[in-house]
C-alpha cells in the first residue's frame, strides 16, 4: 500500500473513531468555525500545531510556512491575518518557531542556487541574521547560532505583527505572543507574552534561566 493510500485508510479509521467517541462532533464541526487563536508556525512536519498543543479541529486557525515568517507585503500572510482578525475576530495571535529549524539554518548559509523560491522567502531572515551577526558569531557552535536566530526570528515576527495596521486598527486588537518549541522534549517556551509591557520581564526571565 502506497503512502497516500495509507493516509486515506487512516482517515477512515479516524473518522469512525471520532464519531464513535462523540456522535455530534462532525455535525458541530460542519456548523462553522469559531477559533480564538491564529497560529503562525513553521511548515516543518515535526511541529503540527494541533498535536503539540493538544487541540481539536476548530480550536486553531493555522498558517504555516518555512521558518514561521510574517511578511507584511505578502498577500498570503496578510490575508490570513486579515481574515483571522476582522472576520473570525481571534483574541490571540501566536507565532511559534522551533529549535533546529531548517529555514533558520539556511539563513546562516550561502544561498542554494537550486532553491530560488526559498531564498526569496527567507531573505528577511537573512537580513535579520546580518543585523545580529555579532551576537550570533559569539555563540559557542552552529546549533547555538541556529537556535538563537530562531528566537530572534520569533521576536521579529511578533514585532511586525503588532505593528501591522490589520492588528492596530482592529476593533479589539488581538494579543500577539511569541513561542518556541523544543523538539528534544516537546515543550514550548514563551519568548514574548501577549502584553508588550511584559516582554522585558520575559526577556530577563529567559536570560536568567539560561545563565
Amino acid at each position: 500500500m502506497n503512502r497516500p493510500k495509507r493516509l486515506l485508510v487512516a482517515n477512515v479509521a479516524w473518522a469512525h473513531e471520532t464519531a464513535a467517541r462523540n456522535p455530534e462532533f462532525f455535525r458541530e464541526l460542519a456548523r462553522g468555525q469559531n477559533p480564538h487563536v491564529l497560529w503562525i508556525g513553521c511548515s516543518d512536519s515535526r511541529v503540527p500545531a494541533e498535536t503539540i498543543t493538544h487541540c481539536e479541529p476548530g480550536d486553531l486557525f493555522v498558517h504555516r510556512n518555512i521558518a514561521n515568517l510574517f511578511h507584511p507585503g505578502d498577500d498570503n500572510s496578510a490575508s490570513v491575518l486579515e481574515y483571522a482578525v476582522r472576520v473570525l475576530k481571534v483574541e490571540h495571535v501566536i507565532v511559534c518557531g522551533h529549535y533546529g529549524c531548517g529555514g533558520v539554518r539556511a539563513a546562516l548559509l550561502p544561498p542554494d542556487p537550486g532553491l530560488q523560491h526559498v531564498n526569496r522567502r527567507i531573505a528577511p531572515l537573512c537580513a535579520l541574521a546580518e543585523r545580529h551577526c555579532a551576537e550570533l558569531d559569539g555563540q559557542r557552535n552552529e546549533r547555538s547560532r541556529v537556535d538563537r536566530l530562531a528566537e530572534l526570528n520569533v521576536r521579529e515576527q511578533v514585532r511586525q505583527l503588532r505593528a501591522s495596521p490589520i492588528v492596530q486598527q482592529a476593533d479589539s486588537p488581538p494579543l500577539v505572543h511569541g513561542w518556541i518549541f523544543a523538539l528534544e522534549d516537546g515543550r514550548i517556551k514563551v519568548l514574548t507574552s501577549g502584553y508588550a509591557a511584559d516582554d522585558a520581564m520575559t526577556c530577563t526571565a529567559s536570560a536568567d534561566s539560561a545563565a
